[in-house]
C-alpha cells in the first residue's frame, strides 16, 4: 500500500505565480465543478432543449453538489485536511457516501425516464467513481485527472473534434497544476486520465 502523502498546498496570498496558476486552476476545474457544468451541457446537447438541461440540473445534485457538501462537511468537522482531500486514506470515506449519492440519482432518474444520453453519464460517472475508489483504497490515484480524462472523452463524443482540442488542453492544465502543487506524481495523473477516459467509453455505449 502506498504511503505517498502530498505536502500541503501554499496559501494563495503567499504563492508564487506558478503556484497561484496551479492553485486557481485546481479549484476552478475540480472534479465536482466538472461534474457540475457536464450534465447540464450534455442534458441540453442530447435534447436541444432547456428540458434537457433541466434533467442535467438534477443530476448535478446527487453526481455534484451532494458530495461537495460530503466534503465541506468533513472539512468542517475536521475529518478532512482540505477539499481536495489530499491525506489519501481520508479520502475512502467521503468517496463512498459519493457513491451511494450518484446510484440514487440514477436510480431515481431511470425511473423518472430521463434523456438517455443523460442517464448514460450518470452511469459512465458511476463506473469512474467505482474505479477510482477502488484504486483509491491502496494508491493515491489523481482525481481531478480521473474526472478531466472522463470529460474529454464525453465532450468530443457528444461536439466533435474542436471541442476535444480544448478539452484536452484543458486536462493537460489540470495535470500540470496538480504536479505543479506536488499533489501527484506524474504515474497519478496518467493513471488518473487514462482510468477516467476509460470510464467515459461508457457513455459511448449507452448514449
Amino acid at each position: 500500500m502506498q504511503t505517498f502523502t502530498p505536502p500541503r498546498p501554499p496559501a494563495y496570498r503567499a504563492a508564487r505565480p506558478r503556484e497561484k496558476s496551479a492553485l486557481l486552476l485546481s479549484h476552478v476545474l475540480a472534479p465536482a465543478n466538472l461534474v457540475i457544468a457536464l450534465l447540464p451541457l450534455i442534458g441540453w446537447h442530447s435534447t436541444r432543449s432547456w428540458q434537457g438541461a433541466a434533467w442535467g440540473l438534477l443530476a448535478t445534485v446527487f453526481c455534484g453538489a451532494v458530495p461537495i457538501g460530503i466534503v465541506a462537511m468533513g472539512v468542517r468537522r475536521g475529518a478532512l485536511t482540505d477539499a481536495h482531500i489530499r491525506v489519501r486514506r481520508q479520502r475512502l470515506v467521503p468517496m463512498g457516501a459519493s457513491l451511494l449519492s450518484v446510484v440514487a440519482g440514477m436510480a431515481l432518474l431511470h425511473g423518472a425516464h430521463a434523456p438517455r444520453a443523460v442517464l448514460a453519464l450518470v452511469v459512465s460517472m458511476l463506473v469512474g467513481l467505482v474505479l477510482s475508489l477502488a484504486v483509491t483504497a491502496w494508491w493515491q490515484i489523481s482525481l481531478h485527472n480521473s474526472v478531466a480524462g472522463g470529460t474529454v472523452i464525453v465532450l468530443a463524443l457528444a461536439f466533435g473534434p474542436v471541442v476535444l482540442a480544448v478539452a484536452v488542453v484543458g486536462a493537460a492544465a489540470i495535470g500540470w497544476s496538480r504536479l505543479a502543487l506536488r499533489a501527484h506524481t506524474v504515474a497519478q495523473v496518467v493513471a488518473g486520465t487514462a482510468l477516467g477516459a476509460a470510464s467515459g467509453l461508457v457513455f459511448a455505449l449507452l448514449r
